[in-house]
């Protein structure tokens, strides 16, 4: 079965203007590949480049040299040369983020913010606020928030509204950045059964997990990013 997301000797190097053109080397020759109804889980030590490396294959970064193949409307597209447009359109559908952090439109009701996804891929308006009220509530966000922006909420709280966002649409490529970070332990072990529901259901998936516990019950495998200086 092909990969749904893919790497092709991926680089990227950041170059600090203000500190006379300084040029430091991130990652380099990375070759990634992630299949239908698997959870890769990026490993190696802090400043390794594994939050680099996921907001390259979100199109956040531009890649300096390589390829970040998607699969996508039936065809294979590269995020690191394709177009805004392309690359909007990818997110819409195919390939969704969950950050460490929550940032939204000030002054929308959460309920809203979930459903938005899914309304922008076609789901009716109905359709798509049952949905995300019911993942709000799986999520255990109480009710009476349901409909007030979550710019005061805790963050534990902002978390899993945006674990719902990201879960809703039922992306096929799903790229989770320390998905549980601030999370306690019953919600931890539901967003652990939302993972592995999403892999059934043939998600791909790449993950950074610093729990181990969480890491060692969704990653079906480990992917090393080593240190620049490191690398081969």
């Amino acid at each position: 079965m092909s990969a749904l997301l893919r790497t092709e000797g991926l680089s990227k190097a950041f170059t600090l203007h203000l500190q006379g053109g300084t040029r430091i080397p991130v990652l380099g020759g990375v070759d990634l590949a992630v299949h239908p109804g698997e959870c890769i889980a990026l490993w190696g030590p802090s400043g390794a480049g594994k939050s680099t490396l996921m907001r390259c294959l979100y199109g956040n970064y531009g890649a300096g040299a390589g390829r970040i193949l998607l699969r996508h409307g039936g065809a294979e597209i590269d995020l690191a040369t394709a177009d805004p447009r392309s690359i909007i359109a990818a997110r819409r559908e195919t390939i969704g983020y969950v950050s460490q952090f929550l940032r939204v439109i000030p002054r929308v009701a959460t309920r809203d913010i979930v459903a938005e996804p899914m309304i922008a891929r076609g789901v009716p308006k109905a359709e798509a606020i049952a949905r995300a009220t019911a993942l709000l509530h799986r999520l255990n966000l109480p009710e009476r928030l349901h409909g007030l922006p979550p710019a005061t909420f805790s963050g534990g709280e902002q978390q899993r509204v945006n674990l719902a966002r990201g879960f809703a649409p039922g992306y096929p490529v799903l790229l989770l950045d320390e998905p549980t970070a601030s999370l306690d332990a019953a919600n931890r072990a539901i967003v652990i059964a939302m993972i592995n529901e999403a892999k059934h259901a043939g998600a791909a998936i790449v993950g950074i997990f610093h729990d181990a516990e969480v890491r060692e019950a969704v990653a079906d495998r480990l992917f090393d990013v080593l240190p620049q200086q490191d690398a081969a």
